[in-house]
């Protein structure tokens, strides 16, 4: 059946189109549902210490999200389809060998060696400004919910770095798309709060809606955590782990405030070249690209600075 599918749509993110469809419907109605539930134990609740209800949905905000998602589905084929150029060159021509595509057992050495990339990927996105300014739109929802898990970044060329090391190892290149499309379909269920904790096991290997929730809270406990695709196991081996323990508070450390795409999308690059700018001195003007988000000459790492690890996180 895929066969009779043009190239570009065989895409698994964008197969998994109507499933994710499906599941955003069911779990936007739940939220209605139990949203009309909490209305009445909401007007006892102090207005500042009011939050969303849990799986809460905006309109305004989920319709931001989706909207990224649906861009981010033309600009990731467009920088796919360099990078499919160039790791079939690498693959052709500079591989010492050359894993067949069709043996079972590279497209399990493919999918575990993108899930690992994946890890140090996201790990240096939240660790790198000029990085993490192509990534903070996925966080700047203050929901957690299906629909943020459609706000993705527009530009994914250092994900493509990161893997230039398979096709160099002889992974072939439709292996290495293929494995990554499957990565972000998985990451797709774990954008809920209808979900607790899951079996003892899958919970120790697997990143769940648990372990992701950590990772999306702007709590100083849960900053920079958590950063697994598929398996959690990477957050163990490598020091990054956070066990969940109370709901976090979802969005950057200071909001955008905004449901403009464009700005949501772009912000934090406007921030770097300001802050460039005004900077004295090239050790300075690098800090402000290649330092950690919201560092700044005075505080150094901002990991301990009070707004947090970015001006924008």
């Amino acid at each position: 059946m895929l066969d009779l599918l043009p190239d570009p749509m065989r895409e698994p993110t964008v197969l998994a189109i109507p499933f994710f469809l499906a599941l955003l419907v069911l779990e936007w109605c739940a939220a209605w549902k139990l949203e009309e539930r909490a209305t009445d134990a909401e007007d006892t609740v102090p207005a500042v210490e009011r939050r969303p209800a849990v799986g809460a949905y905006d309109k305004r905000d989920a319709r931001a999200s989706i909207s990224m998602g649906l861009v981010s589905i033309v600009t990731s084929a467009v920088w796919k389809l360099a990078g499919l150029v160039v790791y079939t060159a690498i693959f052709a021509y500079l591989a010492p060998w050359q894993l067949p595509i069709g043996s079972w057992y590279v497209w399990v050495i493919g999918f575990v060696a993108v899930d690992v990339l994946y890890y140090w990927n996201h790990r240096i996105s939240h660790r790198v400004r000029l990085v993490w300014a192509t990534h903070q739109a996925h966080h700047s929802s203050e929901y957690f919910n299906f629909a943020t898990a459609l706000r993705q970044k527009w530009n994914i060329s250092a994900a493509l770095v990161m893997w230039l090391p398979l096709p160099f190892l002889g992974i072939p290149p439709a292996v290495v798309f293929a494995s990554y499309g499957v990565n972000l379909v998985y990451q797709f269920w774990i954008h809920t709060e209808h979900i607790d904790r899951m079996w003892r096991l899958i919970e120790f290997v697997f990143n769940t809606p648990s372990h992701h929730r950590v990772h999306h809270g702007s709590d100083p406990e849960y900053l920079d955590r958590n950063y697994a695709g598929v398996f959690i196991l990477w957050d163990r081996m490598f020091g990054s782990f956070r066990a969940e323990a109370h709901r976090p508070h979802y969005g950057l450390t200071t909001p955008v405030g905004t449901y403009n795409i464009w700005t949501l999308q772009t912000h934090e690059y406007v921030s770097i070249v300001g802050d460039v700018r005004a900077a004295e001195g090239w050790r300075a003007k690098l800090g402000y690209i290649f330092g950690p988000p919201g560092w700044s000459p005075t505080t150094g790492d901002a990991s301990s600075a009070p707004d947090g690890v970015s001006s924008s996180r």
